[in-house]
């Protein structure tokens, strides 16, 4: 048992042990509670932080979220927030940098079945709240002029920017640039040869917030300020690495609106918002902005932007073709790239409909797994596979791999899944709903008993708990060929007339269009996680 006079020395050299035994064991529970102890009565702020973040770095090679991150996290903060005490803002930024990085890590929340941040949002971010750099970093810095309505004699100009990732802009641009009345342009901030060498980069982004003194300020403020000055209101789609960049810069009268979709409230990259910069903030589910409040400290401190909920921009009407005769006892999953679509799920339903039925068969359609990005998704793939190549060999299940015609892939798919253990706006279900496939949605376990959730998002007929309460759904609608065709075309009706695009334009249209009836919006609320 270690005794509290050990040196910080002799500690680190016990700890350093335990993490060297933690890189090589699936288990190992032993060293990581020496771990634990030796962290916690380490004294000096940089050992303590060193011996941590290498153990937790150490797991996370091996595809397993240690047990200590939250404990390594806040001792690099600690780090963090000395530098920023003596006024060392480039190192400060370099230690909120690596334990941002190692936070959001994606094998604590993209590549496995849970994440600790949607387990307990405020205890995961409680070390973010109470570092002395990041409370620096998120300080609004605000904007000199308030936005303004664009001057009359001109058309409003539209700036749409993104950071490389436009899948869900084509919609809404082909609706405005084709409107009179407007100017539209496209910034990639990943490709404009003045941003793209400057969107990027955690570390000097961070520098920046905190004003580090150096070149990147003015390199920006001379990419941006064109861009800024030209439009009337700026579009950032993603709340990613394009967001963070433009909000370094005050936007001056222009108003800026930026959507968050999903994975980004398990990343860094909102964390370096200026938020104070930013008039409306877009999320595509309730779900999704519950958890963003409760995670993201900028959204409960004062000069918050204007909350939104919209729908995505798709166009769902294509979908609406006549099944084929096979339909009506195939299951259809779109999209299975991911851990967190747990395409296993899918299976475990397959197996109990075929008990009844042999005609229950699967297609998957879509990429699949990348088995080789990280040891985590290597695993979930291994376990995937010994369970998907004998229902293949059987004839059960048929790997369709990626398809540019989704809508035709759909004429043969009866009932759509969704096996996700979170989403934030599943466009494979409104696809497969629209199309007139039985949708049948897991009650994601990330939001499941929550306010909002893919029971609010639903029809609650939709949902289920698990993969029995699945079958029996599909067993139930499929009872006879009327009563699947019956609940196919309520699905599809449903469907087109909640999320297809000409249903949602218009509320893009109060959202963007100055001169248009503005939209409401919500401010968020202080609550006990701060």
């Amino acid at each position: 048992m270690l005794r509290p006079h050990l040196s910080d020395r002799k500690l680190a050299a016990v700890a350093r042990w335990a993490a060297e035994r933690m890189a090589r064991v699936k288990n190992p529970v032993l060293s990581e509670r020496l771990l634990g102890v030796a962290g916690h009565r380490i004294q000096d702020p940089r050992t303590k932080a060193d011996v941590l973040m290498d153990a937790a770095e150490a797991r996370f090679d091996l595809g397993y979220v240690p047990r200590h991150l939250t404990q390594a996290c806040a001792a690099e903060l600690a780090c963090a927030d000395e530098h920023h005490k003596a006024g060392r803002r480039s190192a400060a930024a370099a230690s909120a940098a690596r334990a941002l990085i190692l936070s959001f890590h994606r094998v604590a929340h993209l590549d496995g079945l849970t994440s600790p941040l949607a387990a307990d949002p405020a205890r995961f971010t409680a070390p973010l709240r109470r570092s002395r750099a990041l409370r620096a970093l998120r300080a609004p810095r605000g904007r000199r002029t308030p936005a303004a309505v664009p001057p009359d004699g001109r058309p409003t100009r539209l700036l749409f920017v993104h950071g490389g990732n436009d899948n869900f802009l084509p919609v809404i641009l082909k609706r405005y640039r084709s409107h009179p009345d407007l100017e539209v342009r496209v910034l990639n901030t990943a490709q404009d040869a003045s941003t793209a060498p400057l969107a990027k980069g955690l570390g000097r982004m961070i520098a920046s917030g905190l004003g580090a003194r150096n070149d990147y300020a003015e390199q920006t403020e001379a990419a941006l300020r064109p861009q800024l000055d030209w439009a009337d209101v700026v579009f950032v789609e993603w709340c990613t690495a394009a967001a963070a960049f433009l909000t370094l810069v005050d936007p001056g009268t222009t108003r800026v609106v930026v959507r968050l979709h999903s994975f980004e409230a398990f990343s860094y990259w909102p964390h370096l918002v200026d938020f104070s910069r930013v008039d409306d903030l877009v999320f595509v589910s309730e779900h999704l902005r519950d958890l963003a409040v409760e995670t993201l400290p900028h959204l409960r401190e004062s000069g918050t932007p204007a909350l939104h909920v919209l729908n995505n921009a798709v166009e769902l009407t294509d979908f609406a073709l006549p099944k084929s005769a096979d339909a009506r006892f195939t299951l259809g999953l779109v999209g299975a790239g991911q851990v967190a679509k747990d395409p296993r799920w899918a299976l475990e339903v397959l197996r109990i409909l075929r008990q009844s039925d042999k005609r229950y068969r699967l297609h998957l359609v879509g990429g699949g797994l990348n088995a080789t990005s990280s040891p985590a998704l290597h695993r979930y793939h291994q376990a995937f596979t010994a369970e998907l190549d004998p229902l293949v060999a059987e004839g059960a299940v048929r790997v369709l791999g990626h398809t540019d015609d989704v809508p035709g892939a759909l004429t043969d798919v009866g009932t759509v899944l969704s096996t996700s253990v979170r989403e934030g706006w599943p466009l494979s279900i409104m696809e497969g709903a629209a199309s007139g496939a039985v949708p049948v949605v897991r009650d994601w376990p990330f939001f499941a008993g929550k306010t909002h959730g893919a029971r609010s998002l639903f029809p609650s007929d939709w949902v289920v708990a698990t993969p029995a309460e699945a079958a029996q759904r599909i067993l139930t609608v499929n009872e006879s060929q009327e009563t699947w065709l019956g609940a196919g075309r309520e699905a599809s009706e449903h469907a087109i007339s909640a999320w297809d695009w000409q249903s949602v334009c218009t509320a893009f249209d109060q959202l963007l269009l100055p001169r248009t009836p503005a939209i409401p919006g919500q401010r968020a609320v202080r609550t006990s996680a701060e």
